[in-house]
């Protein structure tokens, strides 16, 4: 097979058609043609005036050497097939604690192998969930345990989805595979920006958990991760609560994978003297702006073309004061939620469904905070910074959970909002008027007023003094790394995996998805060994 890259085509163009298109484009007999598939699919909207799609196709036909040589851009590519090694007999079963990406992916890969895993997710599962949250952004209180950070799916559940990452890995496409196996649009194995979709996230975590069970596999909801046991070899055995009480499991590999929200489990461990690291991370706001501006000044005269879909963008300003603004996990069409998980803090998110079709888009505005920012050398200085920050974002907000916001002109301006513009905010349940100085540190806001400015002259109007920021997006990524070494292994604990974002391995869905399957390939390869590395 050969894939030929950076073909322009115009928005019109019939995509249903590309058996024609390459023996037209590049020569190609009929007879000799076996298949065409579209491998990647992009938006060049550098130029307002000249819009058009990028492609990569890879091709099946005969003779492809002499293909090669006479078509440009053109590589001769292998398919990765990717094999999970079965495990010997009569092992401990493996326990996988979190059922978000990353432990998704881990528990489906042991499963598969036949280590019949143990899943313990503190959450519930996604319907149960998805009530949890609604009573909670309708007015009722936060639940600690089930929430937009905790339950079946991880805090990707409640996001749009986003498949984008910067990590190259073979086993990207296996987890697109099962993806779109699981219920994902197939269109996620070829765009280069591809999503998922909350409202398609809840279908395609129900059908993963069954996958997983169908091989053998065990999910345990609302089951809590309190503790482990240790022998001379590391771990002996798993402790978890829930409804009927404090439950032991013997287990010699444990998986955790709990998020960057668990901060409980970083108390933990740093009690148990398991080595920590601090991290770097980013706090900031969520700007939000009319959908149609957005669109429109992306696409310019293009904007409404049927074949482009609400327009996205990504941005980072290098500022005088030496720091950094970019967004992040920006979403078209979406809107602001809440990201609560411990009561008396507030922290906010972006989610959007599929279709990408709400009167908004929004992103987060970061502002990286450095490991000095801390001013402590304890490990977990940097949760307790992140911790603090909510708690003033709290109280700015009216300490009832509604969010502090306010309009871009009135924060330039050092005015304090009273009213809403053309752009009405979605977070719920409600907001509150507040200036970002009264929940964030100085060179934060700093940042974002320089920033913004930048940013208004990279993308028209997105400086708009109607435009809102709503604080605090604080949970982008985690503050703290749980140190392992090569095998993936506690450098404390054998045994002992950390795993995903919340451990400081990964920064997205796929990211932790990869991260979940190294951790399970490591289990498998400790198992089939009979003893600790």
């Amino acid at each position: 097979m050969i894939r030929v890259n950076n073909i322009r085509v115009p928005l019109d163009f019939d995509f249903s058609e590309l058996e024609k298109f390459c023996v037209g484009k590049f020569r190609i007999i009929p007879e000799n043609l076996k298949s065409v598939k579209l491998s990647k699919k992009s938006v060049d909207a550098r130029k307002k005036t000249d819009i058009h799609f990028i492609v990569s196709l890879d091709i099946e036909a005969k003779n492809e050497n002499q293909l090669l040589k006479k078509i440009k851009n053109s590589v001769k590519v292998e398919k990765y097939v990717y094999r999970i090694e079965k495990v010997r007999e009569n092992i401990k079963r493996p326990v996988v604690v979190g059922f978000g990406p990353a432990g998704m992916f881990a528990s489906l890969v042991l499963a598969i192998s036949g280590a019949c895993p143990i899943v313990l997710e503190r959450g519930a599962d996604v319907d149960e969930r998805c009530k949890a949250v609604e009573k909670f952004r309708s007015g009722g209180k936060p639940d600690p345990e089930c929430n937009v950070q905790f339950g079946e799916g991880g805090a990707g559940t409640f996001s749009d989805g986003k498949l984008t990452t910067g990590i190259k890995d073979k086993r990207i496409g296996w987890i697109l595979e099962k993806l779109v196996e699981f219920g994902s649009p197939e269109e996620i194995i070829y765009l280069a920006k591809a999503h998922i979709g909350t409202d398609n996230l809840r279908n395609v975590v129900k059908n993963l958990r069954e996958e997983v069970k169908r091989y053998g596999g065990e999910v345990r909801f609302n089951a809590k991760f309190c503790g482990f046991d240790t022998d001379s070899n590391g771990i002996s055995s798993v402790s978890y609560t829930d409804k009927n009480g404090t439950h032991l499991i013997n287990t010699d590999n444990l998986i955790l994978a709990t998020g960057h929200s668990a901060r409980d489990i970083f108390e933990m461990l740093y009690s148990r003297n398991i080595k920590l690291s601090q991290k770097n991370f980013s706090v900031g706001v969520r700007i939000e702006h009319l959908r149609k501006d957005i669109d429109k000044a992306m696409y310019g005269d293009f904007v409404g073309h049927p074949a482009l879909k609400s327009a996205d963008y990504k941005l980072a300003v290098h500022l005088p004061n030496g720091r950094t603004l970019y967004t992040f996990c920006m979403c078209p069409g979406g809107e602001v939620i809440s990201a609560v998980s411990e009561e008396n803090r507030l922290a906010v998110n972006g989610m959007s469904c599929f279709a990408r079709d709400a009167e908004n888009s929004n992103s987060a505005l970061l502002v990286g905070i450095n490991t000095d920012d801390y001013k402590s050398s304890h490990a977990l200085a940097g949760m307790y910074f992140q911790r603090e920050l909510e708690e003033k974002a709290f109280m700015a907000g009216g300490a009832d959970y509604s969010a502090p916001i306010t309009l871009v002109g009135d924060f330039m301006d050092g005015n304090v909002s009273e009213s809403f513009g053309k752009v009405k905010p979605s977070y719920r349940p409600t907001v509150k008027f507040a200036e970002p100085e009264s929940y964030l540190p100085d060179f934060v806001c700093e940042t974002l007023k320089l920033g913004i400015k930048e940013m208004g002259r990279k993308i028209d109007g997105f400086d708009d003094a109607d435009a809102l920021l709503t604080g605090i997006e604080s949970r982008s990524s985690s503050p703290v790394r749980i140190d392992r070494n090569e095998d993936l292994q506690s450098v404390s604990v054998g045994g002992l995996f950390p795993c995903g974002e919340g451990a400081g391995y990964a920064g997205g869905i796929i990211s932790a998805a990869v991260d979940g399957m190294k951790c399970a390939e490591a289990v498998i390869k400790n198992l089939n060994k009979g003893e600790k590395l």
